[in-house]
Formats: structure tokens, C-alpha cells, sequence
């Protein structure tokens, strides 16, 4: 039994074929049997369905086959499609054909519980668990948003190096690698190189990679993960922010409307969802140090929030919450000053609900040369290594702005999940470079 033909479907399509006879490939994912019936829960990659034999209608072979099969085990099954009200999807198969392909000995994740450091050793077969398949699909989708939301508003995806002469933020918890006789960093950031894109091409964005030597082991952080970074010519702090919270809003649209199956395995409460719709709150530092005085979190001024100060504030709000107008002090390098007010730069950090965190952090750039040569004193840079980022100061200067959004986090917090390291199909942690 091979699939090939009219009679391909998959789990996902197969609601068109009530009626009819079907074929598809697929693993067993559990089975119970009454005696007289036997019930396979199969999955193709596409979604499951539960297949019910009945042996009195059965040929031998297939009714042998049925029982041989094991969890995991591969197999083509044929039967034909009819509508089940009491199924999730709304469809099974009664069964008529089994081919199987193999059948799978002592499968290591069973039904019972297991630790998480057992499951990610194992990570190359949990992520058959319907909960993983779920994540990942969001994720999916997630991705598929982010390319549109930018794609139709006339942004050019452009792909900047994922090695580096030297960092967006300075060589702090870099990897540092070497190239050939010279010394190289595997990109923190593709910012700086989208700044020139930008220059070239108006609004730009990327999507890759990104890697920080951080030996943190909280539940927000990865060594290895994605970012999307657009920048935008001709666009000050203001229009910034606008974009942001349409983008959110986006794709967490994307998400409600193409993956409420997947919410539902997740048991997401997809109420905290739907509020995030434009404009979010906005708050400054300032602010935001007063509102944490009133709860008893004092932070003197001049010092970054924690994860703890991030989720107080969170709280407050019912949708992701913008603070604003940080101290220059421990800002990037590269972001403006407040005219107003040069101790403080314009910039916001998008906070997400639910205790998540930073989830975007962006500002208005520098564009003025004589002030961008002073940063780069105070922050003992290279003029060497950076005299190309400084030559777009000096050949056709304009206004411009960007932002970073983090995938994995924000993966987590539409996701509602505990952990980053469920976001990413196989995640590089602290002491964790298997499988």
C-alpha cells in the first residue's frame, strides 16, 4: 500500500472526504481495545483522528496488524471518513486497510510523567507530544505573521552577517570565535548592519539567529535564539512606537484567528489575548520608578529594571505596557537623546502582560555625527572597527528608528508557557548543547 494518486490525504484535509475511502501515513499515538473494537489514535503531522476497527467487519490481516502496533509505530492505514460529533475534529476513520511499516520497540516517552531534564534529552521525540506540536505550530504562525505584517507595509527583508568584527553593544557576553588570523563574535544583533540597509532601502527588516554568552539559567533566557529587527529611515520615536503596537497586535490576531485548536491543547486563556489591540499604555522610567515606590519596590533612578520590577509593573495593565525615556547611562550607544531632557533617550521597552517581560526594545537612533564620535569615546569604541557605522552619519544623514522583538519570549507569553525553552524546537541553554 503506497500513497500516491487521488487517494493522498492528510488528517488536516480529511474532512473533505466524508464518505469516501482514504489513504494516509502516519504513527499510532495510543490505543485501547474493548475486545470486539479497536481504537487507534493516529497523527500524520497534520493533526490526529481516531481510527476504529470492528472485528467482525475486518479482514484478518488487518485486524493482526491493528493489534501488532505499538506506540509510534509507522504505519499506511486506509478506511473511510465519517463525521463523529464527539471527535475534536469532528471526523474518524473506520478502518479497512493496515500496511505497516514499522513497529516501534520500547518508545522512551511513554504516557506516565517524566522529568523535564529526561524530556530534553530526549527533545528530538517530544516534540511529537501533541503539547509541543501545538507550540511549534503557533510558532509557525507567529512567522508567517511577522512576514506579512512587514511584507505588505513595504519593508525589504535583508539578511545581515551572523559573524562580526564587533558587537552592537559592546563584546560583553559575546562568543567569541576566531576568523581566520582575526578576531570575530557570532552576532548579538544584526541592528547596526539594518541601519545601513535602511539608508539604502527605507525600511528594512530580519529575521535570524542571534547569540548571547550570557550564563543565565531563568526561565526567559536562551543562548541561541531569533529576533526580528526592522529599521526605518525617516522615522522618529513617535512612529516608532505606532508600528510596534500595530505589529503585536498583528500577530496576535494571526494567532487567534489560525491557531484556536492549538490554544485549546494548550489551554491558553485566549481572553488576555484578544486585549491586546492598540494603543498600548505608555508609562516613563520616571513613572515607572514611582509606581514601583508605591508598592514597596524601591529602585534608585539610574538603575534598570529586573524581571521581578518588569512584572510589577505589568500588573498594572491589561495589554503589553511601553516605559519610556531611560537613562542614557546603561542605554546602547547608538540611541538618541531626549532633546528636552540628554540624560535620558528616547527609547521604549515593550513590556508583555502575564509576567513575561521585555518582549521589544527599541529607540530612535543617533543621526548626528559629532555626537555619535562622543559616544563612541565614552563607550572606548573602535573608530576603526566602527568608521563604517559612523560613515552613515556622515554621507546623507537622516532621522531614523528601529526596533528588536525577541521570538522565543514572545512565543512564551501567547503561548502561556513556563519556560522559553518549549518555544524553540531544539534549544541551546546554559550546560545544554544535546540533542
Amino acid at each position: 500500500m503506497t500513497i500516491s494518486g487521488s487517494n493522498k490525504v492528510t488528517i488536516s484535509t480529511i474532512g473533505g472526504f466524508v464518505g469516501q475511502t482514504v489513504t494516509f501515513g502516519g504513527w499510532l499515538a495510543r490505543k485501547r481495545s474493548s475486545g470486539k473494537i479497536q481504537f487507534l489514535q493516529l497523527r500524520d503531522g497534520t493533526g490526529y483522528i481516531q481510527g476504529v476497527l470492528v472485528k467482525e467487519e475486518a479482514d484478518e490481516a488487518t485486524w493482526e496488524n491493528a493489534g501488532k502496533l505499538t506506540q509510534e509505530s509507522s504505519l499506511y492505514v486506509t478506511g473511510v471518513v465519517r463525521e463523529e460529533p464527539r471527535s475534536p475534529s469532528g471526523y474518524e476513520l473506520a478502518v479497512t486497510g493496515i500496511e505497516i511499516i514499522q513497529i516501534t520497540q520500547n518508545y522512551p516517552i511513554t504516557p506516565k510523567e517524566h522529568g523535564v531534564d529526561f524530556l530534553m534529552d530526549h527533545r528530538h521525540l517530544w516534540l511529537r507530544a501533541p503539547r509541543q506540536r501545538a507550540i511549534l505550530r503557533i510558532r509557525a504562525q507567529i512567522i508567517s505573521a511577522i512576514q506579512t505584517f512587514f511584507d505588505e507595509r513595504g519593508f525589504t527583508l535583508v539578511d545581515p552577517p551572523i559573524l562580526t568584527p564587533s558587537s552592537a553593544e559592546g563584546t560583553t557576553n559575546l562568543f567569541h570565535i576566531k576568523y581566520f588570523d582575526e578576531d570575530a563574535y557570532l552576532t548579538q544583533s544584526g541592528q547596526l548592519y539594518m541601519e545601513a540597509a535602511a539608508m539604502a532601502l527605507g525600511k528594512v527588516y530580519s529575521f535570524g539567529p542571534t547569540f548571547r554568552a550570557e550564563k543565565s539559567k531563568t526561565r526567559r533566557h536562551l543562548i541561541e535564539f531569533w529576533m526580528i529587527e526592522p529599521e526605518m529611515a525617516f522615522v522618529d520615536h513617535e512612529e516608532n512606537l505606532r508600528v510596534q503596537e500595530q505589529f503585536v497586535a498583528h500577530v496576535v490576531g494571526s494567532v487567534l484567528e489560525h491557531c484556536r485548536p492549538e490554544l485549546a491543547t494548550l489551554e491558553r486563556d485566549v481572553t488576555a489575548l484578544e486585549r491586546v489591540l492598540p494603543p498600548f499604555p505608555r508609562i516613563t522610567y520616571d513613572e515607572a520608578i514611582d509606581l514601583l515606590k508605591e508598592i514597596g519596590m524601591d529602585l534608585p533612578w539610574g538603575e534598570d529594571f529586573g524581571a521581578p520590577h518588569e512584572t510589577a509593573i505589568a500588573e498594572k495593565f491589561d495589554r503589553p505596557v511601553f516605559i519610556t525615556h531611560y537613562p542614557a547611562s546603561f542605554k546602547a550607544f547608538y540611541m538618541k537623546p531626549d532633546p528636552n531632557r540628554p540624560e535620558v533617550v528616547l527609547c521604549a521597552d515593550m513590556i508583555a502582560p502575564e509576567g513575561y517581560g521585555e518582549i521589544i526594545g527599541g529607540s530612535q537612533r543617533i543621526d548626528d555625527p559629532e555626537l555619535m564620535a562622543s559616544r563612541f569615546e565614552e563607550h572606548n569604541l573602535s573608530e576603526e572597527a566602527y568608521k563604517w557605522y559612523m560613515d552613515l552619519r556622515r554621507y546623507g544623514t537622516v532621522p531614523h528608528s528601529g526596533f528588536g522583538l525577541g521570538l522565543e519570549r514572545t512565543v512564551a507569553w501567547i503561548c502561556g508557557l513556563d519556560h522559553v525553552r518549549e518555544t524553540i524546537p531544539f534549544p541551546r541553554m546554559l550546560y545544554r548543547l544535546y540533542p
